[in-house]
């Protein structure tokens, strides 16, 4: 019984929206504004049309740099994708396979259940086509990152001129949002950046909420299932706890 008490408590504490959280950046606290994902809340949930806008930014845009190691193609049906559309995705790209009958290694056109291919060979290479800083994987980068979404969000639209008296090292951008505000990649997104096939326009804002709780689908693909089990397993053990206060009742009082 105490065990069950304890993962009851451990669901609803799941079950709780995450807050923003602050970020410290020279001595400052760096204060991230809530989105207002549709994801948040206790019965939230993807919008799966967002998502599906924020993996096209992904791959026109941040894929140039960024890596999903973690992320198959064929995971894009989880989003909505029709297998079709993912195979017409993977096959897109090149990997490499092998070794063949030779002993050779090839190239070949994409799976589905290939991983997300890589803009680099290697860290090294990241490393080399970035002045020293290689861009960090985004698999689980809304895990990752302290404010999840949001933060990302805000750091996507948080580039600006630097303001009076802020100098900036060479080849840093300003980022009202990241921690010391100078931040080595430069603005990512510009309006009118891709085109959306439904129309949506390409705001700046627009492909960095989509984009932003694509990412947040990648790292937590399980998040509406879970919560679904979570409510479940919230009501059944409050009805057995209204049913246990009934038998007690009707015991003590045949009691007495």
């Amino acid at each position: 019984m105490f065990r069950t008490t304890l993962k009851a408590f451990a669901v609803l504490g799941a079950l709780v929206a995450a807050t923003p959280t602050p970020a410290r950046a020279a001595g400052e606290v760096i204060h991230i504004p809530d989105t207002r994902f549709s994801f948040e809340g206790v019965f939230g949930t993807y919008d799966r049309a967002s998502a599906q806008r924020g993996f096209q930014v992904y791959k026109e845009v941040c894929a140039s740099c960024h890596s999903m190691r973690l992320m198959s193609y064929r995971n894009l049906v989880d989003l909505g994708l029709t297998e079709q559309q993912v195979a017409a995705i993977a096959s897109q790209v090149q990997v490499q396979d092998g070794p063949n009958d030779e002993g050779q290694m090839f190239e070949r056109a994409g799976r589905p259940s290939d991983r997300f291919r890589s803009p680099f060979p290697n860290m090294q290479a990241a490393r080399a086509a970035n002045n020293g800083a290689a861009p960090p994987d985004l698999s689980v980068i809304a895990k990752a990152r302290a404010g999840g979404a949001d933060y990302l969000y805000a750091l996507l639209t948080g580039y600006s001129d630097p303001p009076a008296g802020v100098t900036l090292a060479e080849g840093m951008s300003y980022n009202a949002y990241f921690p010391g505000h100078q931040i080595a990649m430069a603005r990512p997104l510009n309006p009118d950046q891709v085109e959306f096939a439904d129309g949506t326009p390409a705001t700046m804002e627009n492909m960095a909420r989509d984009v932003a709780t694509f990412l947040q689908w990648a790292a937590e693909p399980e998040l509406e299932e879970r919560r679904s089990m979570g409510v479940k397993v919230i009501l059944f053990l409050t009805i057995l706890a209204g049913l246990a206060y009934a038998v007690k009742r009707k015991v003590w009082a045949d009691a007495h």
